[in-house]
């Protein structure tokens, strides 16, 4: 996806104090209380495309908070646009490279992360800026509660397989996995994206947990 940059972005962004967390790393550790005012469980999205899904799933379960990661103030701004003519109190915005969870969320922090349509970054040298590496495996282990999880939606049948491949290599369990996720009854909202392109192919989708059984764990260290 081509990205368009859109002037004044950030500051479009700063000047707004509903949806947009301006500094996040001051909320380490404090998001429900300090930013939400309550004690639901989080849930973030890792790239927040046009919205869609993270307002529907919002708007879906009130009791829980949801926070959208973007890296690039272009796109987390065009949202805003978006989500500002609604009223979505349990939803807010960060503008954060995904590599920085860790300074922004405590450990057992969240409870779900979802990864939509991510960059397949389909050359084997750039396997690691996949967001089912090790590399961001081992941020999501540092963030997520002992019972959270991944769940990851693609159309791309090579970044699923990878994403298969990584998570076992890693110590986390998969659950729920499915080849056409629209042939499912698996809850499901969608993305702009999915909308567009699910008539032409399949929909990949998964949940990984991390390992509970301190064997399993043992079995890999030796």
């Amino acid at each position: 996806m081509r990205l368009r940059h859109v002037k004044n972005a950030f500051e479009d962004l700063a000047n707004d104090t509903k949806y947009f967390v301006l500094n996040p790393k001051d909320y380490h550790g404090k998001w429900a209380l300090e930013v939400f005012k309550n004690n639901n469980p989080i849930h973030i999205e890792i790239g927040w495309g046009k919205g869609q899904f993270m307002m529907g799933l919002a708007k879906h379960f009130p009791d829980i908070n949801f926070i959208a990661i973007e890296k690039y103030d272009s796109v987390l701004v065009r949202c805003l646009e978006k989500v500002s003519q609604d009223d979505i109190p349990n939803l807010k915005l960060v503008l954060l490279d995904a590599l920085m969870l860790k300074e922004v969320f405590d450990k057992g922090e969240v409870e779900e992360i979802y990864l939509n349509f991510s960059d397949p970054w389909p050359k084997t040298r750039h396997a690691k800026r996949r967001l089912t590496s090790y590399i961001y495996l081992d941020i999501y282990r540092n963030i997520l509660a002992s019972d959270g999880a991944i769940i990851q939606k693609t159309d791309n049948r090579s970044l699923f397989e990878s994403s298969l491949e990584s998570l076992s290599q890693n110590d986390w369990y998969l659950t729920n996995i499915s080849l056409d996720l629209h042939k499912t009854d698996l809850f499901n909202i969608t993305t702009e994206y999915e909308d567009k392109w699910s008539p032409k192919g399949p929909i990949y989708r998964l949940e990984a947990r991390m390992y509970k059984d301190p064997n399993r764990l043992k079995e890999k260290e030796e």
